[in-house]
């Protein structure tokens, strides 16, 4: 410290202790909610994001009969999984403005053997989706969206996929 430098305390330190609760990883979130619907069995989650990127996605999950609830901390849930094969949802599933739900959705529903419908807000419904259209129907999958499959929502009849090598043209910030 120079002569210039001064300390001023404004109080005396002291021991600090306690807990602290860091909320859980969005990214981690979601694939935790999928693997786990995918799975065969019960699984408990904790730290879970509560984040409406992460609840958008638990909510399709859902709708595709995953047995999810809340347990009794914040970031606690039981997930009853139905394996690799969901069930169809009746309705149209809304990825609300999160486009990591659009995108693992989208790969996880051509892989299901349902006819499914998957949209968002008036905001995901205006990004580019070629980027996730384009592989999965190179893959056997039928994705149908707005403007030839540029825009949700997106039909996607789900079935059989093949293995492909696949460049992506844009590197993805994710």
């Amino acid at each position: 410290m120079s002569a210039e430098t001064s300390v001023r305390w404004v109080s005396r330190p002291a021991k600090l202790g306690g807990e602290l609760a860091v909320p859980g990883d969005k990214s981690i979130s979601h694939r935790s909610l999928i693997l786990n619907a995918m799975a065969h069995g019960s699984a408990r989650i904790t730290g879970l994001s509560n984040g409406e990127d992460v609840m958008s996605t638990l909510d399709c999950l859902r709708r595709m009969g995953a047995e999810i609830t809340q347990g009794s901390i914040p970031g606690e849930y039981t997930i009853v999984g139905r394996g690799p094969v969901l069930q169809e949802p009746l309705d149209i599933l809304d990825a609300g403005n999160s486009g990591t739900s659009m995108r693992l959705l989208s790969g996880l529903l051509a892989a299901q053997p349902f006819l499914s419908v998957l949209t968002g807000d008036a905001s995901l419904r205006s990004r580019p989706m070629r980027r996730i259209v384009e592989p999965l129907q190179q893959m056997g999958a039928q994705v149908l969206g707005r403007q030839n499959g540029s825009l949700a929502p997106l039909v996607i009849q789900g079935g059989s996929l093949r293995g492909i090598d696949y460049d992506l043209p844009v590197a993805s910030p994710r």
